[in-house]
């Protein structure tokens, strides 16, 4: 079931995020979520996307629904600034010039033909035996990749080769 949030559910999980990390940079406790919104309270899969000057900074969540959206957004925030293992931990200096970016998941869907996915509207998500591979709609747009090449990058990005 594909979830609308309303610009308001949006802004709020923008907050969660900010405050998270704001809080982490300032060695103070992650303040207790109060959440209103129903689809807040969803268990959903989500990422969190941390640019710096349009530079990707961090990006981690969970593929799963694994806890309320508002809570993973929370402890995703944290990760993407402090646990990311692609970067150093987030710097106090470095939060102005941070873009946030929340991708809420919608449950998987198994694709039986390439021409089912829609760049930019789409992720996709590759399992086979041990490897795993995540990319998320905007990645294909940023880079201007068509739907074979998104597929082929994916496969990449599990450590498969491109045909698999």
């Amino acid at each position: 079931m594909k979830m609308e949030l309303t610009d308001k559910e949006k802004a709020a999980l923008l907050d969660i995020a900010k405050k998270a990390i704001a809080a982490k940079i300032n060695h103070q406790e992650i303040p207790e979520l109060k959440i209103d919104s129903e689809n807040l309270k969803l268990k959903r899969g989500a990422f969190v996307t941390l640019k710096k000057r349009g530079q990707l900074r961090g990006c981690i969540g969970y593929i799963k629904a694994v806890k309320p959206l508002g809570e993973t957004v929370q402890e995703m925030a944290v990760a993407a600034a402090f646990h990311d293992p692609r970067f150093p931990s987030l710097k106090p200096d470095e939060v102005q010039h941070l873009s946030f970016e929340i991708s809420v998941l919608s449950p998987f869907k198994r694709v039986k033909d390439i021409n089912e996915i829609e760049v930019g509207k789409h992720g996709l998500y590759i399992i086979h035996g041990y490897h795993s591979g995540l990319l998320l709609p905007q990645v294909a747009l940023e880079y201007g990749w068509d739907r074979e090449t998104f597929l082929k990058e994916t496969c990449h990005k599990a450590g498969l080769p491109p045909k698999a």
